[in-house]
């Protein structure tokens, strides 16, 4: 969860012996620094460890569960952005039917007008034909067999007329019975397209609706996670408190003194410096961080003081658990526990959420100088001079 930028601090390998010969040149200077600099400060009030740990494991059950509910969200969004793509595609279609039902009754609507022109020159023609009939009606059998120069004449022309009143009377009927087709087509087709504009505008509505909430959907998913970033901010505030306790250099202090005489060691050979390194509150060690060898995650103050501890001779705590809890374990395994330090003890400190643990290498007066992993919760190695 708490990942922190590998950065390894290049130093040269130390000696206990060597360390201790160069930091008892600077003892007197360090004396009249710290003791000028104590005179304005304020000292921090601990935080401790059980509360810290339970504002973590809370917020951290809380980004969980917002999480989780982010994952459901983007799952219902697809959900939602599925069905606004399947009817928007649907309304393409409708879109598309009224299109072509729209060009058919613009067609029909065109022929009807054709047609209605040619059945007004039809009748025009009949009309016509009818007056030249009518006209000669008026004319005696005799006189028009006067007029004709034979008999066949007379005979044609009166069959022409016939003809042609019979022509006209069909194509007047004819174009009748396609205009009542014709608006016969264009009610359907009205009906039709109403049918399908009332579709249309259902499915739009359908697909507003989806919109709609595929845009509380994502108004949801920004909530939730602000609320994950604003614990996260708190989370590392937590964290930073631990990283204040870790440094806390004034008092409270348990020295365990486990049996045997403690012998000189490379401080820095410390056989895990390269293996992963995690914040990470979960249960037991991830990201490749471990366990070690004695039931610690990797690059931890834990990992650390049980490793110098078995560098110096002595037999190693094993699964102690987190510093805050290596004092209880001391007692239950028989190992020494003082208030007053000598070197070669592990100092445990109880503050902040996990507790600190560091191995003393020396003592003077009211002080102790330590070796330590992740003072400042980054995995690295570092001494410091602490006050007891």
């Amino acid at each position: 969860m708490f990942k922190v930028q590998d950065n390894k601090i290049k130093m040269k390998k130390l000696s206990i012996g060597t360390l201790i010969k160069n930091r008892r040149i600077a003892t007197t200077s360090f004396l009249v620094v710290a003791a000028i600099l104590t005179v304005g400060m304020t000292i921090v009030p601990r935080v401790t460890a059980d509360n810290i740990t339970d504002q973590i494991k809370q917020l951290q059950q809380q980004n969980a569960n917002n999480k989780n509910a982010v994952a459901q969200l983007q799952e219902q969004a697809v959900s939602y952005q599925d069905a606004i793509n399947r009817l928007q595609g649907q309304i393409n279609s409708v879109q598309g039917q009224i299109d072509d039902n729209t060009a058919k009754q613009n067609e029909i609507q065109a022929t009807i007008v054709a047609n209605e022109a040619e059945l007004a020159r039809q009748r025009g023609i009949l009309g016509e034909s009818i007056r030249v009939s009518y006209v000669e009606s008026k004319i005696t059998t005799i006189e028009m067999l006067a007029t004709s120069k034979n008999l066949s004449d007379f005979v044609d022309k009166e069959e022409y007329q016939t003809a042609v009143k019979n022509k006209i009377q069909a194509t007047l009927q004819r174009i009748n019975d396609l205009q009542n087709q014709l608006k016969e087509q264009k009610t359907q087709i009205e009906r039709l397209l109403a049918e399908q504009q009332a579709q249309r505008a259902v499915l739009a509505s359908a697909r507003s609706e989806q919109a709609r909430m595929l845009s509380y959907n994502q108004s949801q998913q920004s909530e939730y996670n602000q609320k994950t970033k604003a614990n996260q901010a708190k989370i590392e505030s937590l964290i930073a408190a631990q990283r204040r306790a870790n440094n806390t250099t004034d008092g409270g202090y348990y020295f365990l003194r486990f049996s045997g005489s403690a012998k000189d060691f490379n401080l820095q050979a410390y056989p895990y410096s390269d293996a992963g390194f995690s914040m990470s509150t979960a249960p037991g060690c991830v990201d490749n961080d471990g366990p070690d060898k004695w039931g610690y995650c990797t690059r931890q103050c834990v990992s650390y003081a049980a490793w110098a501890v078995e560098a110096s001779g002595r037999s190693a705590p094993r699964y102690y658990g987190n510093a805050k809890d290596w004092v209880a374990a001391a007692y239950r395994n028989g190992v020494e526990v003082s208030r007053v330090p000598q070197p070669g003890d592990v100092a445990i400190s109880t503050a902040g959420t996990w507790g600190h643990a560091m191995y003393v290498l020396e003592v003077d007066a009211d002080k102790i100088y330590v070796a330590q992993y992740n003072a400042n919760l980054n995995g690295e190695f570092s001494t410091q001079w602490r006050k007891y």
